[in-house]
């Protein structure tokens, strides 16, 4: 018999992308999970459209929620999902060839993104494979403030599906600009939890301009077009960012200060 699964799905004001994504799930999953933390949009109105579980809670970071989702869900295998992704068929039929022949901790999805209207396939951004199909009993997310990431247990085994995650990431220019604001100030307090607090020129200058030679050039981003330079560029600048975000936070007192 087919592993029941559960797909879960964490969102904040995601109207404009949550009913493509649920829409794309229906026929796979046998539990749909959405955590919502407290969206002030049509969200949650249009989850139950579709008559999906919404179960509210607040938003604490990344890795914390995406744990909450996971342990709430109904079955021990879970579809991870992000309300801007989704499944192509291709997709959607190795998810259920894994369902009625489940061999591995977790399963690893290529994700291929949209970028104001272009499919990406190059600068590093595909196949971008992410561990999302999971056992939960055999592993958890893990992280600090970003980059979240599923880690199986030691000893276990990850396999591959086929078929591409679609994901819709940003609708435009000043879109991809603002989050990238967000992200390098979470990103530069990363680095300072984690103890790495000197920045050098190295890292204002040299790191900004191999991140764009590196992804326009040796990985090919000029093929995608304007999305390509588009993308080189703003990640440029986001190196730029973190670094110089870090570069001017205070210092955190220790517990003799």
């Amino acid at each position: 018999m087919p592993v029941p699964l559960s797909v879960v799905i964490i969102t904040f004001n995601e109207e404009a992308n949550i009913a493509r994504c649920l829409a794309a799930a229906q026929g796979v999953a046998d539990e749909v999970l959405v955590v919502d933390s407290f969206s002030t949009d049509r969200t949650v109105e249009i989850c139950r459209q579709f008559g999906v579980r919404v179960v509210q809670h607040a938003f604490e970071g990344y890795v914390e929620q995406k744990n909450y989702a996971t342990a709430a869900a109904q079955y021990d295998h879970v579809l991870q999902l992000d309300a801007d992704e989704v499944l192509t068929e291709e997709l959607r039929q190795s998810i259920r060839a894994a369902k009625a022949d489940w061999q591995h901790a977790g399963y690893t999805l290529a994700r291929l993104t949209n970028y104001c209207g272009t499919w990406v396939r190059h600068g590093g951004w595909y196949p971008d494979r992410k561990l999302r199909l999971y056992d939960r009993r055999q592993g958890q997310w893990q992280g600090l403030l970003l980059h979240e990431r599923y880690e199986v247990a030691a000893g276990q085994s990850v396999g591959s599906l086929a078929g591409d995650l679609l994901h819709y990431s940003y609708y435009s220019v000043e879109q991809h600009v603002s989050q990238l604001n967000r992200f390098t100030s979470i990103a530069a307090a990363e680095l300072a939890l984690r103890g790495k607090r000197r920045v050098t020129l190295f890292h204002l200058l040299l790191k900004p301009l191999w991140k764009f030679v590196h992804g326009y050039f040796f990985r090919l981003g000029l093929l995608d077009g304007f999305a390509g330079l588009c993308i080189a560029g703003i990640s440029a600048w986001g190196v730029f960012l973190k670094f110089a975000k870090l570069r001017t936070l205070p210092a955190i007192p220790t517990a003799a200060e």
